[in-house]
């Protein structure tokens, strides 16, 4: 059961630094620089447990991935997130959450007082974005999970607050956000299109329908407005349907005359060529507003990148810190939830990430302090090839999603129990975004390769 690359390299110290090309000089296993602490701020993929808590924990979950040591069946299910490996790697005790708790519905125990773990550094919370406090699973966006999702920005504060202001110097700081930022985007774009896209459909079926119901009136322009209005009145009462709302044309059009429209033979042809044209009215209005509104999401995204550079620069190396780690975004569109997007949608995340990461290393361009980390090269790169780096499935969630097997639908609760039947464990995705054990194993190998390079490892 033991995958080639890790017969080669191990997840232990080794491993990393065998991977790592510029690595130590023989013999040597030690990291060049001896950090004190490692620090880490962000949101799902280095969350350590905030939410491992009441429910969550009952349910075996508590970190957005496959959750538990499930290696003794399949090495590669460490349970186990980028973060915590690259901790021992450093020699540094395993990262702890800085706060625990949930503040959501306390008849599913998703209600559990927060408390401030004083001794821990690992800040990343599940959901969190850059300075946004309402992010996914937030109560204030009606779940009942009652994520915290302190954002970046807070997360940085809390830190500060917590060790008088200042960094001492030798601490390894890790940041990785912008994910929930775009999510939320997205989805908002997507319902104000929908949105846009049902108005108009509306619009065109009822139109259509009058035309074609008051043709055969003998007054079909008088007749257009008396079956319009009585389309529109019952399209607008409460427990109307689409059948309901043509019978309504339909008595209108008999009423002005048009007595052979009463035949469901008349009238169904007229409805289905109604259906067609709103259809057909619909998607266009929604690709419309999604293509008007998809470069303001761009300039949205790329200002938040610019918060990112700002936090980093003004908070963090402006408070003492001397070594920062920062990961750009992966490639998104490549992703199970961005491959059930229509083409336009995935094109317009590519550029959302493009000027997201161009902002980035923009921003820390000759700021010898700080290591950006290009996460999305490697992403793509495993998705277009995933064999070389021994992936088995990049399509597909390892995670069985299903109500029955996982209530939240997330990788939040997923673990050993409820994985697809199979060797899951080289697959790339746990649920629709958060990434397998096997995968943050490859991003800390990643990080791990970087830092040497740069002399910090």
């Amino acid at each position: 059961m033991r995958h080639p690359i890790f017969a080669m390299c191990s997840m232990a110290a080794a491993l990393l630094a065998a991977c790592g090309g510029n690595g130590p000089r023989p013999g040597e296993q030690s990291p060049r620089l001896k950090f004190s602490s490692q620090v880490s701020f962000g949101d799902n993929i280095s969350d350590v447990g905030t939410y491992k808590v009441g429910a969550i924990a009952a349910m075996g979950g508590g970190t957005f991935t496959i959750n538990g040591n499930n290696s003794a069946t399949y090495p590669a299910l460490t349970g186990k997130n980028w973060s915590e490996l690259i901790a021992t790697q450093l020699g540094l005790p395993a990262p702890c959450p800085a706060v625990t708790g949930l503040d959501g519905d306390p008849a599913l125990g998703f209600s559990v007082a927060v408390q401030a773990q004083p001794n821990c550094f690992a800040y990343a919370q599940g959901g969190a974005r850059v300075a946004h406090p309402v992010g996914e699973g937030h109560k204030a966006t009606g779940s009942p999970l009652g994520a915290l999702t302190w954002p970046f920005a807070s997360q940085v504060q809390n830190h500060l607050a917590k060790v008088g202001g200042k960094f001492k110097g030798d601490e390894i700081v890790f940041v990785a956000i912008g994910n929930i930022d775009l999510m939320f985007g997205l989805t908002e774009l997507s319902a104000n299109a929908s949105a846009a896209g049902s108005s108009a459909g509306r619009t065109a079926f009822a139109t259509s329908l009058a035309s074609q119901l008051a043709a055969g009136a003998s007054d079909p322009g008088s007749a257009a407005q008396a079956i319009g209005a009585a389309i529109a009145a019952e399209a607008a009462r409460p427990g109307s349907d689409d059948n309901s709302v043509v019978l309504a044309g339909v008595n209108a059009a008999v009423l002005a005359g048009n007595s052979g429209a009463a035949s469901p033979a008349v009238f169904g042809p007229m409805a289905a060529k109604a259906q067609a044209e709103a259809a057909a009215a619909g998607s266009a209005a929604g690709n419309a507003y999604a293509a008007a509104q998809g470069p303001l999401l761009v300039q949205s995204m790329t200002r938040t990148a610019g918060e990112v550079v700002s936090i980093v620069k003004g908070q963090l190396l402006g408070n003492g810190a001397n070594y920062v780690a920062v990961i750009n975004m992966p490639d998104v569109s490549s992703s199970p939830a961005g491959q059930s997007q229509p083409a336009a949608i995935r094109a317009l995340i590519d550029t959302i990430v493009k000027s997201f990461n161009d902002t980035l290393a923009a921003g820390f361009a000759g700021e010898g302090k700080v290591l950006l980390i290009d996460a999305f090269t490697n992403s793509r790169d495993q998705f277009s090839n995933p064999t070389p780096y021994g992936l088995t499935n990049n399509r597909e969630t390892a995670c069985d999603l299903s109500p029955a097997k996982n209530p939240l639908g997330s990788a939040l609760v997923c673990n050993g129990s409820n994985l697809k039947a199979g060797d899951v464990s080289h697959y790339a995705y746990a649920d629709l975004v958060n990434p397998t054990p096997y995968l943050q194993w490859l991003l800390a190998r990643q990080v791990a390769e970087k830092m040497i390079a740069k002399g910090w490892l």
